[in-house]
């Protein structure tokens, strides 16, 4: 795997110091990390997947609407921040590993390095208790 940018290494970092479940995706949409509370909704320690294609983890958790109809992958707040290159959220529904219905919020944002190199994106989100 090649070298991270100084920017993903510290957006690593900070992810894994907050409390709330959040993740970093690369420009691709590949997951890169995820933190502990993450796990906890996930029902999956990062531990033992490491990064992700896009293609592995988008496919885990098949998001939903409260009518339980899918939800395209664009009007996903995370998608739509790596099409659009700005904040965005939204709330949905997923199934976790462990087969819990988890009704969750979502806020997205871009990582911009200096002299605008898009470099990925950070979630973070959290369970809406019912």
């Amino acid at each position: 795997m090649p070298a991270q940018p100084l920017e993903l290494i510290l957006g690593r970092q900070f992810v894994d110091t907050l409390s709330l479940p959040a993740f970093l995706v690369d420009p691709e949409g590949n997951l890169l990390f995820y933190n502990e509370p993450a796990e906890v909704i996930f029902g999956l320690n990062f531990g033992e997947t490491g990064g992700m294609r896009v293609e592995e983890w988008a496919t885990m958790f098949t998001p939903y609407d409260d009518q339980g109809n899918p939800l395209p992958p664009e009007e996903l707040p995370l998608v739509k921040t790596l099409q659009d290159l700005k904040p965005n959220s939204g709330s949905f529904y997923i199934h976790s590993l462990t087969g819990k219905e988890i009704h969750i919020e979502v806020t997205s944002f871009p990582i911009i390095a200096r002299q605008d190199r898009f470099l990925g994106a950070m979630a973070i989100f959290w369970k809406i208790d019912p």
